[in-house]
């Protein structure tokens, strides 16, 4: 089955040629890019992408507006710090041979503070990512978005091998400070849905957070990049949630 890759972009000049290097099996590359000014546009467009420019949805819908652009239907999406691995590529290539699934979910590996995490939260990372668009679409929010479908006998969730490698090359200062905007737009979100949140939620998430994803699954392993990744987590829950709080206790008054 002929591909289209997708990515969404906003001034990844840095970290794009690597990705796109990744996916030279596909038939099809689409860059949305929503305002670049460091040259994404035109980096794209050298390495064989076409690009269409679209002002920013959310993430959600922004993800599910790329993958109205493609060429075709069988879409794999992608940031542009993630860049796809010999063995996965190999094994997708496989996959679209004869399709078994219209869904297919990959492990992806997250690189924090120069360590390939094997544990915790930074792997497997269970991610949905090549689906048939005709029975998968992006959820519609801001933040933490995800591929909605439906698993049934006659259309299972199918697995790919390999690992999506996700390298975001970010500084500590820089990756603290997006985790805190990701934080105010989830509380946004769930305030819309009209969810609240008291204390008990509040302390015991991060905590139960911590004993999942460093305890259970191993995290301590990872040395002291994995015990950052699984507490910049747990702060994140607990922020989340501070905010929620704080945007219903503005809207009571």
């Amino acid at each position: 089955m002929p591909l289209s890759v997708v990515l969404i972009t906003r001034n990844a000049a840095a970290q794009l040629p690597e990705c796109l290097a990744s996916v030279a099996f596909a038939d099809e590359v689409v860059v949305v890019d929503s305002g670049s000014s460091d040259g994404t546009e035109a980096l794209a467009t050298r390495y064989g992408a076409r690009v269409v420019a679209r002002e920013w949805l959310g993430f959600g819908r922004q993800k599910q507006f790329a993958v109205e652009q493609a060429a075709h239907d069988w879409v794999l999406c992608l940031d542009a710090d993630e860049r796809v691995s010999p063995e996965l590529a190999a094994s997708m290539v496989r996959a679209l041979q004869a399709p078994a699934a219209p869904v297919y979910r990959m492990a992806r590996r997250n690189r924090f503070l120069g360590r390939w995490l094997r544990h915790g939260e930074g792997y497997p990372d269970w991610s949905v990512r090549l689906f048939d668009r005709r029975h998968a679409r992006w959820s519609d929010d801001d933040v933490h978005e995800k591929v909605l479908y439906t698993v049934s006998p006659g259309a299972p969730l199918g697995t790919l091998t390999g690992d999506l490698l996700h390298e975001s090359g970010e500084e500590l200062g820089r990756y603290l400070e997006k985790q805190n905007r990701y934080t105010t737009l989830a509380a946004q979100e769930l305030h819309r849905r009209g969810q609240r949140a008291g204390i008990a939620r509040l302390a015991l998430s991060p905590l139960l957070r911590f004993i999942k994803f460093y305890l259970l699954r191993l995290g301590f392993l990872d040395g002291m990049p994995g015990l950052a990744h699984v507490s910049i987590g747990c702060m994140n829950s607990f922020m989340k949630y501070a905010k929620l709080m704080e945007l219903h206790r503005m809207q009571d008054r």
